[in-house]
Order: C-alpha cells, then sequence, then structure tokens
C-alpha cells in the first residue's frame, strides 16, 4: 500500500494527470471558439451567398427564398445588367462610381499624407489644439453635418456634380490622418537630420527620403480613401438627383421591387474590383496599418 501510496504522488503521475485536465479544458474552449466562428461566418455570408445566387436567376424576389435557390440558373441577368439600360443605366453608375472614388482616393490620399507629415515632423503653437479638435470632431458621426453640406453644395451650384462628391470625401479625408502620424512618427530623426545637414530642404527630405520610405502608408491610404466612396450611399443619394449622374449604390436603391436579379448582379459586380484590389495590394494594407498603429 505504502508503494502504491509512493506512486500516486510521484510528480510525474500528478503532473500528467494536469496536463490531461488542461487538455480537455483547452479542448472545450476550442469547440465553443470554433463553434461561435462558424456561426459569425454564416450570418455574414447568407446574404452574400443568397446576393450570388440571385445573380445568376432569371428571376428573384426580395421577400421570400426563391432567389436564394433558384429554379433555374443564367447570366442573361448579367447581360441585361449593361445591355439593358433605357431605364436603368448601369454602365454609366459604374463610370460615375469610378470617377468620383479614383478623384478622391488620388485628392484625399494626399491632403492625408500631408497632414500627417505635417503634425508628425514639424511643431508649431496651435499643433496641439488642432490635434485635440479633430480628435473631437471625428466622434461625431458624418451624417450631422449633411444640412450644411447640402447648403452649400445648392449656394455653390454643385449638385448633380461628380466634382462636387470628390471635394467633399477628400475634405472630409484629413480628419483620418492619426494612423499615417503614427507610421511617420516611427522614422528616425537622424534620417531628416543627416538630409538637412547635407543642405536638403523640406520639400526635398519629404520627397525623396519620406515617401519611399512611406510607400505601404501610402498604398493604405489609397485603398481605404477608395473604398468610402465607392460604395456610400447617404452623400451621393443627397446630391446626385438626376439618374445620369448617379453612382452604383444608389442607382442600385432605385430599382423596383420586381428587379432584385439585377439589384443582386449589380451588387456583385460592384464588389469585384475591390476584391482583386484588396487581394492584390493585402501585403500593403497589413505593413501599413501595423506600422501606423505602433509608435517607437
Amino acid at each position: 500500500m505504502k508503494n502504491i501510496d509512493i506512486v500516486n504522488d510521484h510528480p510525474v503521475a500528478v503532473r500528467s494527470h494536469k496536463i490531461k485536465r488542461l487538455s480537455f479544458k483547452k479542448f472545450t474552449e476550442y469547440v465553443f471558439t470554433y463553434a461561435a466562428l462558424i456561426v459569425i461566418a454564416f450570418i455574414f455570408l447568407f446574404p452574400v451567398l443568397w446576393l450570388i445566387l440571385a445573380s445568376f436567376s432569371e428571376s428573384g424576389s426580395m421577400y421570400t427564398f426563391k432567389g436564394f435557390f433558384p429554379s433555374s440558373y443564367s447570366v442573361n441577368t448579367f447581360v441585361k445588367l449593361f445591355t439593358d439600360t433605357e431605364m436603368y443605366n448601369y454602365p454609366r453608375w459604374f463610370i460615375n462610381t469610378l470617377i468620383v472614388a479614383v478623384g478622391a482616393a488620388l485628392l484625399g490620399s494626399f491632403l492625408v499624407i500631408l497632414t500627417a507629415y505635417v503634425m508628425s515632423r514639424f511643431r508649431f503653437r496651435s499643433r496641439k489644439g488642432i490635434m485635440k479638435v479633430t480628435m473631437i470632431l471625428g466622434m461625431f458621426p458624418s451624417f450631422m453635418a449633411m444640412t450644411a453640406v447640402y447648403l452649400l453644395m445648392t449656394q455653390f451650384e454643385m449638385i448633380n456634380n461628380l466634382f462636387g462628391l470628390i471635394l467633399i470625401y477628400s475634405a472630409g479625408a484629413p480628419m483620418g490622418y492619426l494612423t499615417q502620424k503614427g507610421f511617420f512618427d516611427t522614422i528616425p530623426n537622424s534620417m531628416y537630420e543627416a538630409a538637412r545637414i547635407d543642405g536638403a530642404s523640406n520639400f526635398k527630405v519629404f520627397i525623396k527620403i519620406t515617401l519611399p520610405i512611406a510607400m505601404p502608408m501610402i498604398v493604405y491610404t489609397l485603398i481605404t480613401s477608395f473604398t468610402w466612396p465607392w460604395s456610400d450611399f447617404i452623400l451621393p443619394k443627397l446630391l446626385l438627383k438626376n439618374k445620369d449622374f448617379y453612382t452604383v449604390a444608389v442607382g442600385l436603391m432605385s430599382l423596383g421591387d420586381t428587379e432584385f436579379a439585377r439589384f443582386a448582379a449589380g451588387s456583385v459586380f460592384i464588389a469585384v474590383p475591390i476584391i482583386i484590389l484588396y487581394f492584390g495590394l493585402v501585403k500593403y494594407m497589413v505593413n501599413g496599418l501595423t506600422a501606423g498603429a505602433v509608435k517607437e
């Protein structure tokens, strides 16, 4: 009996028992974690799968599940989307969306990078005050300013004007400069000091040193500045009254209830370019986001 007690009290036996108990606990945690992730993934995947299947249906309904399991599949919906443009000119809406998104991405990214660089590298009297004000204003939802924006655009005669949309998106872009500023803060000051000793001006330092180093952050800024106007609905709906100036988001929402198959096809097609863009530039996205989130 004593020998048996000694064996039971052996540290190896106790440790192995704890390992088994911990392993069972971890196993249950993994089961519940993956089960929750599967449920959440299904919740988000279900509408996407519904749209994809409905886009290949000859007919679909917004109020029943008939569009989820179409009785017959066809690509005629996509053909009709680009050929039947008498009432719903999807190609025109797509071009309008592309113009607004590209213009806002280029101009907005330029303003964001300049704002972040100035806030990171220069010290002036009102610098901290501006940073505090922008952080406070960023807490308010953007649609609170819609009435003022509409009145301003009316006074400047920019209703039904794609350039007016580009200006509004670009003007609001510098408010989100903090991620870019965090990236510029990680660049060592010794590089700038060495360049200034060699006689480089501030502009030359920015062009020759900062921009090449900040390429991941620039790509990240371009993508984020592109995706907002690409999928935005509220602002284009407010400012674009003529169907010829509609973006895809506004145009699809103007479709009738019997045009759900066309709506689904338009939604799938408008998502393809942004998916390709993300997969092609995901490396720069991750590098830019992580670099801007860490301050050394």
